[in-house]
């Protein structure tokens, strides 16, 4: 999910975290939410892929590679991007095997906060569209 958010997510959560982003993508199947992402900026103006998140009924069966092919589309097709970036947090092995598997490479580490106070190092990637 994304640092400030807290398990179970709530569409709350998502809504309050809106407003600094852009492009906000549902993917759904059916009636179901299968997975969703968004975009934000930092101060130089560079584009992340942000709140990446894929229900655990959808995992494993090509939904978040759908919901990164469509992301890249939009940001480069729509946004004109060049270079996406994006955090992966380091306790998610299976995420950051699966960005460098679509082409994404590590170039930074930095530290941030869950809302309990617990450490997450997050690692920064890129990938050239």
């Amino acid at each position: 999910m994304f640092p400030s958010a807290s398990y179970p997510l709530t569409p709350e959560q998502i809504v309050k975290n809106l407003p600094n982003r852009l492009e906000p993508t549902v993917i759904t199947h059916g009636k179901s939410v299968a997975c969703y992402a968004n975009f934000y900026k930092d101060d130089n103006n560079d584009c992340w892929l942000g709140n990446v998140i894929v229900s655990p009924d959808y995992r494993g069966k090509g939904a978040a590679g759908f919901l990164i092919e469509t992301m890249e589309m939009i940001a480069k097709e729509k946004l004109k991007i060049k270079k996406l970036n994006l955090l992966c947090h380091n306790t998610n092995t299976r995420g950051m095997l699966f960005y460098k598997k679509l082409g994404y490479k590590p170039f930074d580490i930095s530290l941030r906060f869950r809302p309990s106070g617990e450490h997450v190092a997050c690692v920064h990637m890129e990938k050239q569209l």
